[in-house]
Formats: C-alpha cells, sequence, structure tokens
C-alpha cells in the first residue's frame, strides 16, 4: 500500500531523468511550432533535461493533443498547446475529438497570449468600432468578415463582437490567414479580427485600418490603437493564448517542476524579447491560474457557439 506513493515521490524528485517531448500540434513554421521551439529550448535550459521537439499536425490541433492526452502521465510527453483554438473545438467539435480537454490533459502552465486587432479594409467609411456597428446596422447583410478558418479565434472574435454589438456580419472562412488577409486588402470582404503580427504590416503601410486592439489594455505594437473596452465594448476582450499541457494524471510535483521552469525562463528579458519578436506577450501563470484562465477561454466559447448556433461547416 505504501509502495506506490514512495515510488510516485521518488520518481517526482528525479524528474526528468531522460529527454521530454514537446509535441507541437501544427505543422513547421507556424506560429505554435515557432512559439513551441523559443519555448522548448528555454525550458530545457531550465529543467536540466533535453526537451525534444516533435510536430504532430493534422485536424486543427486535434493529433497531436490526443496523442498527448494518450501517453503516460509521466512529465515526459508534453503539448504546446494552442489553447485558444483547443477551447473553440472542445464545443466546436465536441463528439468528434478523441480527447476531452479538460478530463484528458491538465496546463502545466500558460506561457503568454498574442493580441488581435479589428481591422477593415480603408475603403469602408468607420474609423472606430462604434462606427462599425453604425455602419452594420444601416447595411444589414451587406458586411462580410473574413476569418483564417471555421474555428479559428480570429473568427469567434468577430461572432463575439455581432453577439455584443447585435450586428448582422456575414462570415467567409480561408484557409488560412494569409489568403483572408488578401482578400480583405483586395476589397472582397470588408472587415476581419487578425493577430497583430499577421496584421501589422498592412496597418504600416495604410492597407488596413485599425480600429481596436482587442486586449484589456494596449499593446506595445501599436501604441496608439485604443482598445475594445476604451470605446465601450467591455466584454470584447479576446487574444489568442498559447500554453504547455500535461496528460491528466501527472503528479502534482512534476507539474510544478514544469511551471517553475517556465516561469524562471519567460521572467528572462531576453526570452520575453525572442517571444516579442513573433508577436507574443510572456505571461507565464502558475498552475491554478492557468486552470481557471483554460476553463474560462472554454466557457467564453461554448456560450459564444451556442448563442450562435454555430457549427464547424
Amino acid at each position: 500500500m505504501l509502495a506506490a506513493p514512495l515510488g510516485t515521490t521518488a520518481s517526482a524528485q528525479a524528474y526528468p531523468d531522460k529527454p521530454i517531448r514537446l509535441i507541437i500540434p501544427y505543422p513547421p513554421g507556424g506560429a505554435t511550432d515557432v512559439i513551441g521551439r523559443i519555448v522548448g529550448k528555454n525550458l530545457s535550459d531550465e529543467i536540466g533535461n533535453q526537451v525534444v521537439i516533435e510536430n504532430r499536425g493534422g485536424a486543427g490541433g486535434n493529433i497531436g493533443a490526443a496523442e498527448v492526452a494518450r501517453a503516460k502521465p509521466d512529465g515526459y510527453t508534453l503539448l504546446m498547446g494552442a489553447l485558444t483554438s483547443h477551447s473553440v473545438m472542445a464545443t466546436l467539435e465536441k463528439g468528434k475529438l478523441q480527447y476531452d480537454l479538460q478530463k484528458d490533459l491538465t496546463p502545466a502552465g500558460v506561457v503568454g497570449f498574442v493580441p488581435l486587432v479589428a481591422v477593415v479594409n480603408p475603403s469602408l467609411p468607420v474609423k472606430s468600432l462604434k462606427e462599425l456597428v453604425d455602419y452594420a446596422k444601416k447595411n444589414p447583410g451587406k458586411l462580410n468578415f473574413a476569418s483564417s478558418g471555421a474555428g479559428a479565434p480570429q473568427r469567434m472574435a468577430m461572432e463575439l463582437f455581432k453577439q455584443i454589438a447585435g450586428v448582422d456580419i456575414t462570415h467567409v472562412a480561408y484557409r488560412g490567414s494569409g489568403p483572408a488577409m488578401t482578400d480583405l486588402v483586395g476589397g472582397q470582404v470588408e472587415t476581419m479580427t487578425e493577430t497583430v503580427p499577421a496584421a501589422i504590416s498592412f496597418i504600416k503601410s495604410g492597407q488596413l485600418r485599425p480600429l481596436a486592439v482587442l486586449t484589456p489594455e494596449r499593446v506595445s505594437m501599436l501604441p496608439d490603437i485604443p482598445t475594445a473596452k476604451e470605446q465601450g465594448f467591455t466584454g470584447f476582450n479576446v487574444s489568442s493564448l498559447f500554453g504547455v499541457m500535461a496528460p491528466a494524471g501527472t503528479p502534482a510535483p512534476v507539474l510544478e517542476k514544469i511551471n517553475k521552469a517556465l516561469t524562471t525562463a519567460l521572467a528572462k528579458p531576453e526570452v520575453k524579447e525572442q517571444l516579442l519578436q513573433q508577436g507574443v506577450y510572456a505571461d507565464p501563470l502558475n498552475i491554478e491560474a492557468s486552470k481557471v484562465r483554460l476553463t474560462a477561454e472554454i466557457d467564453q466559447w461554448a456560450k459564444v457557439i451556442h448563442d450562435g448556433k454555430i457549427t464547424v461547416n
């Protein structure tokens, strides 16, 4: 009866005594991959053993997440999670996924977030969110918004805005941010919410007009752009959240070691700068706060999907 807990404690104290796999559930080159490689290298430096990056792309990140959910809960297989996207899919594809985000995985720590910005084609005669709402109400059904995919945070942010503002704007899904931005700049669609890193060059060149950043506070990459909150839209706070997840049942001491290593690494100015160059604001949270944050993401998007009768198609 005593052997099992004693064995678990001894194993946790020795952790890690072999390399750790960090599964990135997307192909190389994307945002999660770039973030994961920065996190993996610096986690390796802090935790005292090698962190090996493995890309397991497919099904919008769900194949890699399912692999981690099925892994032995010993801290040697981790997920570099796009937490907002996983939270959306938890409801949007409920019943189709091979794992349960809250039952089969547990946070080892939030890493940070990528802010979103609401933009319009400059031909649209609006310069604020209120003006966008007024224009949409005067022209019901005539505005279209682009997104990088049916379940993308960019799509869900605009769906939330539609519900808060009570406006009718038609969704047009694209296969990624690149094609969506091309059509937005070209005027085939009128508006979009997009990550700041993807939109900033178009904003600076004048090809897109920013209306608001969607974080609670202004961001350093676009310091002159007001928040949605400043414009009276208090419930319209959205960013793309990233964090490290472990299989459910991973011993608490192991999770604490991972979290401490993440927090220490992300406090370093050079690591913050590496992430910021990719558009990511480091914002590490302890395990309990990470669980609260993940639950809030899941609950928010479940409500948006339910209220908007949104489907993956």
